[in-house]
């Protein structure tokens, strides 16, 4: 689906998807959450925190983020040094974007890693098949004798 040589721009929101909706607290983190988003940053990918909080709360979800080892390439903006005003949409510029507002809600961590990396969910399943011990196939063995069959 999607191609992991090309950087991507990757919107998230933060309440409800990083972590469960607390606002204007910080609520705890979502399972994956910031593991997921590490991984995409080590490929490459540019990530834009996409939120509605501002002033206070929006810094405090920043400074969360980055102790949590996720700074972001931007926040609440397209690219860092867009500077808004009447003339630019408010919408951010992003290849893809993560919210728990979806329609159908917030699919989980794990689901987004795996829709964003088919290839590495379906290698990663066929190596932890090949760990599985393979089990002797039990065959039936039937042999006639004078008119009877015999089950080994």
């Amino acid at each position: 689906m999607f191609n992991n040589q090309l950087t991507m721009k990757i919107a998230v929101d933060f309440d409800g998807t990083i972590v469960d909706h607390e606002y204007p607290q910080i609520g705890k983190p979502k399972l994956f959450a910031f593991e997921t988003l590490k991984a995409l940053q080590k490929r490459g990918d540019l990530l834009i925190l996409w939120t509605f909080r501002n002033g206070k709360e929006l810094d405090e979800a920043i400074g969360f983020c980055k102790k949590n080892g996720i700074e972001f390439y931007a926040v609440n903006k397209s690219y860092p040094e867009e500077i808004f005003d009447n003339s630019i949409s408010r919408k951010i510029d992003a290849d893809i974007y993560i919210d728990d507002r979806n329609i159908g809600g917030f699919p989980g961590w794990s689901s987004i890693w795996q829709i964003l990396n088919p290839e590495q969910y379906t290698n990663d399943i066929k190596i932890q098949m090949e760990k599985i011990p393979k089990r002797k196939k039990f065959t039936w063995n039937l042999f006639r004798r004078k008119n009877k069959y015999l089950l080994f």
